[in-house]
């Protein structure tokens, strides 16, 4: 482990070479759910929509064609939309914490790597494999989505289709990185940085999706008359008032705004974890 062999263009070889198995199951995964949206909607959406059609003209007991194509699609977009917690796991266990806990990072930092260097070495490959994997998922999602919307109906504001859609997946993955490369470095145990990653991760998702509705404007609708939104609108509060009948609801242009907001704000966490990361090994390493 000689200062010629963790040069600058060895750390990325050692990377690679420590985390193979875990960059070749991202792989797969990536392949996987990819390959099952092409399938469903080359293959099944055809053969749910024939059975649909044949179950509306007479009595039917194998009602099961839209659940064949949306409910699989809905998993898909789902385990698309909490990768992230994976990327949490990895980072604060194997990629950071496993090697503080043992001593390897420090015994690195003392064969001609700076801890700098070392830490950019071991974020610059996951975060490569985090953002062309997201991106991929994201751009086959969106075509899935998209290409069978009678089958799938317009509920762009589910927590797994909102973020499947977007870049949001890869913020979230990034975000991850960052919160689990900083909690293993605060506590240097592998399970407890682990732990303590995912638990922020999660936290992190569930008070943005709370706050979801909250940011962008919403838009407001009265009448004296009962009505009806579409049925592509997120409504977020209904009631009555002296006025009549009223409606606060995000229209399904509202998409992009919401999730860019959203998404800046993940991403400020990501930079922000990062920014105290380095300011934190600087400090244990002095």
């Amino acid at each position: 482990m000689s200062g010629g062999v963790l040069g600058l263009g060895g750390l990325p070889r050692t990377v690679l070479r420590l985390h193979r198995t875990s960059l070749l199951l991202w792989t797969a995964v990536v392949a996987g759910l990819s390959g099952w949206l092409v399938w469903l909607n080359e293959i099944t959406a055809d053969h749910a929509r024939a059975s649909l059609a044949h179950c509306r003209q007479g009595p039917c007991t194998a009602v099961f064609g839209e659940q064949t194509y949306s409910e699989p699609t809905g998993w898909i977009g789902t385990l698309i939309c909490f990768s992230f917690l994976a990327v949490a796991v990895f980072a604060g266990g194997a990629l950071i914490g496993r090697e503080l806990e043992s001593g390897t990072a420090r015994l690195a930092w003392t064969q001609g790597v700076t801890p700098v260097r070392w830490l950019t070495a071991k974020l610059a490959l996951p975060a490569l494999a985090v953002t062309v994997g997201g991106t991929v998922l994201v751009l086959v999602f969106r075509w899935g989505w998209a290409a069978n919307r009678d089958l799938m109906g317009d509920h762009w504001y589910d927590t797994e289709v909102f973020a499947a859609r977007g870049p949001l997946v890869v913020a979230y993955g990034l975000a991850a990185l960052a919160v689990g490369t900083l909690t293993a470095l605060l506590l240097r145990r592998t399970l407890a940085a682990l732990g303590a990653a995912f638990a922020a991760m999660w936290l992190l998702d569930f008070t943005l999706g709370r706050c979801r509705a909250d940011l962008w404007p919403a838009l407001t609708r009265t009448s004296a008359q009962r009505f009806t939104l579409p049925g592509s609108a997120w409504q977020v509060n209904e009631g009555r008032n002296a006025h009549g009948y009223f409606a606060v609801y995000h229209p399904a242009s509202h998409f992009w705004p919401l999730h860019l907001v959203e998404t800046g704000i993940v991403l400020a966490v990501a930079a922000l974890a990062t920014a105290a990361a380095y300011a934190v090994l600087r400090r244990r390493a002095a």
